[in-house]
């Protein structure tokens, strides 16, 4: 990421500059956190990542995969990198699930909208993902609400994984759950990181998570990386 900024249109012509110049590499397999209080910007960053900001927001600066830069591209030409190159467990995902479709049909989705399986193929393979995140694939049949809420989380992060994108983003992924179950959650993504190779930005204000998953970290306050 190279010099990005973002503002927000406010009424009477007015705008917020609430990212301001962030910069930061990120290799591959790497884990880096993103930290700071809230509304300091880290959310706003990793969205503008995934080109995933409202109409309201202008966005400068680069974005650069495999020396792509995702941002200079139109949304017909962003659609293709989101989930299947950069994908996202978002802040509350464990209520970030459609209630009215089963975990395993959220999973296949995004495999059947970008082409990496489809049919009888892609559920086998959201079964695998379920069982890798340490769910039996047969849940997947079972809707939202019948999973625990660190159930819901670990089907979010399955969903993220659909696609085998090559870097992860993780928004305070342990929001809303006991300590015994966050503390899970933050081995699975670690266990899950190392193992598939993938590069993990991980947003949060706990210090102490920083410090159990990630390698490097860096720190926001008021747009910017201090």
């Amino acid at each position: 990421m190279r010099d990005l900024h973002v503002w927000f249109d406010l009424p009477d012509e007015q705008k917020l500059h609430a990212v301001r110049g962030v910069s930061f590499d990120l290799d591959a397999g790497e884990r880096v956190g993103l930290v700071g209080e809230s509304g300091c910007g880290k959310t706003t960053t990793i969205l503008a990542m995934l080109g995933l900001l409202p109409p309201s927001a202008t966005v400068a600066g680069e974005v650069l995969l495999n020396g792509t830069n995702v941002l200079a591209a139109d949304e017909d030409a962003t659609r293709p990198h989101r989930w299947a190159d950069i994908s996202m467990v978002f802040q509350g995902a464990m209520n970030a699930l459609n209630p009215v479709k089963t975990v395993e049909s959220q999973i296949v989705e995004p495999m059947t909208l970008h082409g990496t399986a489809s049919g009888n193929q892609a559920k086998e393979r959201a079964g695998e993902l379920l069982e890798l995140v340490g769910i039996p694939a047969a849940a997947g049949a079972r809707y939202p609400h019948e999973f625990s809420g660190g159930m819901r989380q670990r089907a979010a992060l399955a969903m993220a994984l659909a696609c085998e994108p090559k870097v992860l983003l993780a928004d305070e992924p342990t929001t809303a759950l006991d300590v015994m179950v966050q503390a899970q959650i933050l081995e699975l993504m670690l266990r899950l990181t190392r193992e598939l190779g993938l590069a993990l930005v991980l947003v949060t204000h706990d210090l102490p998570v920083v410090a159990q998953v990630c390698e490097r970290a860096a720190v926001m306050y008021a747009g910017e990386i201090v």
